[in-house]
């Protein structure tokens, strides 16, 4: 299987080979939902806490006393039902909302997600994206030129949510060129998964022949395996 690569400047340059254990599998939407659900509860901090009767401040002594007062009895201000009290089964920042998800099945519904995306027209492979200093008005230009040519006009117009730039190693000048776009992400390929990619539209690979064997070298253990 082989897939076009354009330049920088969106005129077609070659070709890459795909390897069909990363872009010719089997859309598995149940898979994926899996994952990408696992992933989304495992980033999830939780930082919501409320204070119960015990971490909150004052109560030591009792309001009043027990009896004659005609007031009803209370032992302390940090009882819930007082107002700067306690708070009853309020949310605590100590919850544990992750979940596991096997390295296999996470390996699949990657590849399940990138032949989904490669099957859409919506991946892009590009020789390089190497710019020789961080400018984003470089940047705003390679990526029209690489929509243009590659014939995805819309994903230059794309106002949310365009594309995820995927790069076989890092580089500084690249990532800082698209740090200002907010509807652009760069990544390595080492770090993609499948939350990203399916949070944007397009998915750009840079160095396209070192991406894809990074892409490979991480699903491959899962191939093996069906």
């Amino acid at each position: 299987m082989d897939a076009k690569v354009f330049s920088k400047d969106g005129k077609e340059t070659g070709k890459v080979t795909l390897p069909e254990s990363v872009f010719g599998v089997a859309w598995n939407a149940d898979l994926v939902h899996e994952v990408v659900v696992g992933m989304q509860a495992n980033a999830r901090e939780g930082n919501a806490h409320t204070k119960d009767r015990s971490e909150v401040r004052g109560g030591g002594k009792k309001p009043w006393r027990q009896k004659g007062t005609g007031r009803a009895r209370h032992g302390s201000r940090r009882s819930p039902i007082w107002t700067g009290g306690g708070v009853t089964f309020g949310p605590r920042s100590e919850k544990d909302y992750s979940v596991k998800i096997n390295k296999k099945v996470k390996a699949k519904a990657l590849a399940s997600v990138l032949t989904k995306k490669l099957a859409d027209a919506e991946v892009i492979f590009v020789d390089s994206l190497k710019l020789d200093a961080p400018k984003t008005k470089d940047a705003k230009a390679v990526f029209t030129a690489i929509a243009n040519g590659s014939g995805n006009e819309a994903m230059a117009k794309k106002r949310k949510n365009a594309a995820v730039v995927v790069l076989a190693e890092r580089d500084l000048a690249t990532e800082k060129s698209f740090r200002n776009f907010g509807n652009i992400e760069v990544i390595q390929a080492k770090d993609v998964n499948p939350v990203d990619l399916l949070t944007y539209k397009y998915v750009v690979v840079a160095d396209a022949t070192a991406s894809v064997e990074v892409l490979a070298g991480r699903i491959a253990p899962a191939a093996k395996s069906k």
